[in-house]
């Protein structure tokens, strides 16, 4: 008659073993991953010297779709020519538009959505110009948007945490197989 205490069964093996704990550092470890992976989107670039914005009307569709992720560089407004997309700042507001014309001796350019059927009423000033639009992502502005508001910073908080608690309960389980080893 076999006992039941007697078995062959490791106490650890009953408690889901090596892979729970394993599981779990896993999963804390994409966790963290994938909240540090959504935000350099928005920190690399700017390391690099890129202003980044988000296009939120469609005067430059379909170039540049609403919803991008439109990335700036700075450049002399001399360096400017024609078809050039630039960023620039009107009535307080960034504005992405292409240069028709550089007019030197004035210091000003003429610029045009590309969904617009005419050029920009007002001229704009070289002290306007934030920079050339060099790259932009579609739908990854709405993304950035979301994460760069204090709703999203709390959610990337939480899901943080949460990967860091499931690596914490990763070290408990492990030490618990220890001392269950032990004993």
């Amino acid at each position: 008659m076999m006992d039941i205490t007697d078995s062959s069964i490791s106490p650890s093996a009953k408690k889901g073993g090596k892979w729970f704990p394993a599981l779990c550092s896993v999963c804390g470890t994409l966790i963290l991953l994938g909240v540090i992976a959504a935000f350099l989107p928005l920190t690399i670039p700017r390391f690099m010297g890129y202003e980044i914005y988000e296009v939120v009307s469609g005067s430059m569709e379909p170039s540049i779709p609403v919803g991008s992720l439109l990335y700036v560089e700075e450049i002399e407004p001399e360096e400017v020519v024609p078809k050039d997309i630039i960023a620039f700042v009107r009535d307080g507001s960034v504005v992405t538009h292409r240069v028709e014309e550089n007019q030197y001796v004035e210091g000003k350019f003429i610029t045009k959505g590309d969904a617009n059927s005419k050029e920009d009423m007002l001229p704009v000033a070289y002290e306007q110009l934030v920079g050339k639009a060099v790259y932009h992502i579609p739908v990854l502005g709405l993304l950035m948007a979301m994460l760069a508001s204090t709703t999203g910073k709390i959610y990337a908080a939480i899901f943080a945490a949460c990967g860091v608690m499931f690596h914490m309960l990763a070290g408990v389980l492990r030490e618990r197989q220890r001392e269950q080893r032990k004993g």
